[in-house]
């Protein structure tokens, strides 16, 4: 698996949390994949509230470990700054 497809990020769009997440990413050097989720598309939300039972936006993961949502990166950065997200990538 390559580090682009290591961290992905499900978004929507005109979606504050998803920018900062995305805007976090970048600043620590995250490599991720973006995938733009469509507000109408109720199979998508379902099959991620299967994944992760959230149904907020952002959605980030990390391979097949749920990060959370911006909130839970923005903990997560603050302890080692993203750090183990690029030693996993």
């Amino acid at each position: 698996m390559s580090t682009a497809e290591r961290v992905v990020i499900y978004t929507m769009n005109h979606c504050p949390y998803c920018l900062k997440a995305k805007q976090l990413l970048k600043q620590r050097g995250v490599p991720y994949s973006e995938v733009l989720v469509a507000e109408e598309d109720d199979a998508q939300w379902d099959a991620l509230f299967e994944r992760s039972g959230m149904r907020t936006m952002p959605q980030i993961f990390n391979g097949d470990q749920l990060i959370g949502g911006y909130t839970q990166l923005a903990e997560h950065d603050e302890k080692d700054q993203l750090k183990s997200l690029l030693a996993s990538t």
